[in-house]
């Protein structure tokens, strides 16, 4: 079954309300808080609402709720936006804010007090605390809940108008102290908060919160299915009695489902930015981090983390996905996507005793696809070989260069190691080796066939780059557990190398342009570091999976 047409229990509601004509056309929505960059989880929660909107033909809306904000910016909502359009998708109409509906949300809260359903409260938030109970102990009623709805309605307009300090008075909801669902306990709607907002200004000294506001908004825009994380689900009944005690102009219905875990992954944004505080990482989309941004810039495809999330389905299980099915994904997909080219990471000297006149050969780009075509590549008496491709003796089992016998230079000539230098500390410096005749495209007339394929550069031709190999952040499958998330850290996740060399081709690489690296793995050329003078490349991913064997 493609990933396409796989049922879940979302698309067999959402089809059981469209035959009963509970609604005319699905809207969904993505409704992040602008207060951080998005992350692996988010890519969930985004192809979810997206891909549901477009499987039966309705819509999705991108709206920021903008609640909170201290903790928001500017910078936060445009990261946002461009991660959505990166990952695939586009919102019907223009951007949504939450901020957009504070008067109606005032209004609807002044009609709560009105009808005896919300009070102005004075306990501290200590004081509320004590008064709210546990999950064993049922709270009492705040002294205060008894107020008049003529007294709440002057304070709450006094609140509006700045009349009292930060912290010193909240408007609550009169539901049920006494409630076994705590969210239901005469829960917060609004909070004195003298904060600039990034959208109003100045113009508010009151902040709904996001229990308050978020169904409401799905009212107002006409969402049907406010579709949630499992977290929110004894939230609920609060988000339906909302919906049951105000005049909102439509009726959404909110379904909750698993959000996705993945393994040595963190998501808390909280601890997302201890590791950008503390300078564990270069920033926010540092590409070891799971955030969008950061994945984008490693080279992950949209396409590789849409599949993804099609592939760990839709469910109401909370579980921890592998990452290596992530990784799995990338590989995968790029095998098919990405063209080849060399770069030989840590070089070794090769000269070639009888090659006297430069050749230029004419080398696929990729194996398996003649559309994607071919390119130049100079060979050169001088050439440079990876380090690790050499041995002086070495056992049957090693099929790269060894003294006395042949491989294959990719895309070239077989050739056969005849001696080698070495410097004052023994170690080898230079190989020395003979082209056999008539290799190109063939194997040796006498019989004696190569060993192995090895990839290589030319020394007078090729380009010095800077090349980033990353591996996974943590050493932890579970670091989230750990209260210190800098405790978990691999202190191998990134590698900076500077003595690497390209094949001239990728000189003319443009930034964002994904490539194989013969036998070393698949490199993107960097968002913001890389240009023509200056080649960077990261590894996105090595052409297998070798951390599961190492960390077995």
């Amino acid at each position: 079954m493609s990933t396409e047409s796989r049922s879940n229990f979302l698309k067999t509601q959402i089809q059981a309300d469209l035959d009963g004509q509970v609604m005319g056309q699905l809207v969904t929505r993505f409704p992040p808080e602008p207060n951080g960059y998005l992350h692996l989880g988010h890519a969930k929660s985004i192809t979810v609402n997206f891909e549901l909107a477009k499987q039966f033909g309705g819509r999705c809306h991108l709206r920021f709720d903008d609640t909170n904000p201290e903790k928001e910016s500017q910078v936060f909502i445009e990261a946002i936006q461009d991660d959505v359009r990166w990952l695939g998708y586009e919102w019907h109409g223009e951007v949504r804010f939450a901020s957009s509906y504070f008067q109606q949300l005032y209004d609807w809260a002044l009609h709560l007090i009105d009808h005896g359903l919300a009070y102005v409260c004075d306990l501290s938030a200590e004081e509320a605390r004590e008064y709210r109970g546990s999950l064993t102990e049922a709270g009492r009623d705040s002294p205060y809940r008894t107020r008049s709805p003529e007294e709440n309605r002057q304070l709450f307009t006094g609140m509006r108008a700045g009349e009292f300090p930060e912290g010193s008075r909240v408007l609550r909801a009169k539901i049920d102290m006494a409630s076994p669902n705590i969210n239901l306990r005469d829960p917060i709607l609004y909070r004195i908060r003298n904060a600039h907002h990034h959208q109003t200004g100045g113009d508010w000294p009151i902040y709904p919160t996001y229990d308050y506001a978020h169904g409401q908004e799905d009212a107002i825009e006409g969402v049907t299915h406010s579709i949630c994380t499992l977290e929110f689900e004894d939230h609920r009944p609060l988000y339906d009695w909302f919906i049951e005690h105000l005049p909102v102009p439509s009726r959404p219905r909110q379904i909750e489902f698993a959000r996705l875990n993945t393994s040595y992954t963190v998501t808390s944004k909280r601890k997302l930015k201890q590791l950008v505080d503390s300078g564990a990482v270069s920033g926010w989309d540092d590409p070891r981090m799971p955030t969008l941004a950061g994945l984008r810039r490693r080279g992950y495809p949209p396409a590789a983390i849409r599949h993804f999330c099609e592939e760990v389905g839709t469910s109401r299980s909370d579980s921890v996905v592998d990452v290596a099915m992530l990784e799995s994904s990338v590989r995968n997909h790029l095998n098919e996507s990405a063209p080849r080219a060399m770069a030989v990471l840590n070089p070794l000297a090769l000269t070639l005793t009888n090659l006297s006149q430069p050749e230029t050969l004419s080398v696929a780009n990729h194996p398996g696809n003649e559309a994607m075509g071919t390119r130049e590549v100079p060979l050169t008496p001088e050439l440079l070989i990876d380090a690790d491709d050499f041995r002086e003796e070495a056992n049957k089992k090693y099929k790269r260069l060894v003294i006395g016998k042949r491989v294959r230079l990719r895309g070239a000539y077989v050739i056969e190691a005849e001696r080698c230098d070495h410097n004052a500390s023994g170690e080898v410096v230079r190989v020395y080796a003979r082209i056999i005749e008539g290799t190109l495209g063939e194997d040796p007339a006498d019989g004696i066939k190569a060993k192995g394929v090895i990839h290589w550069v030319s020394a007078s031709s090729g380009v010095p780059a800077e090349v980033r190999r990353y591996d996974r952040l943590f050493s932890d499958p579970n670091p989230g557990k750990s209260d210190d998330v800098l405790a978990v850290l691999n202190p191998d996740s990134l590698r900076v190398i500077d003595t690497a060399v390209l094949e001239p081709s990728l000189a003319h690489a443009q930034p964002e342009q994904v490539f194989q690296f013969e036998r070393e793995g698949y490199f993107i050329a960097d968002r913001f570091d890389h240009s023509g003078g200056k080649p960077v490349f990261n590894m996105t991913i090595g052409l297998r999976d070798t951390w599961s064997a190492v960390n077995a």
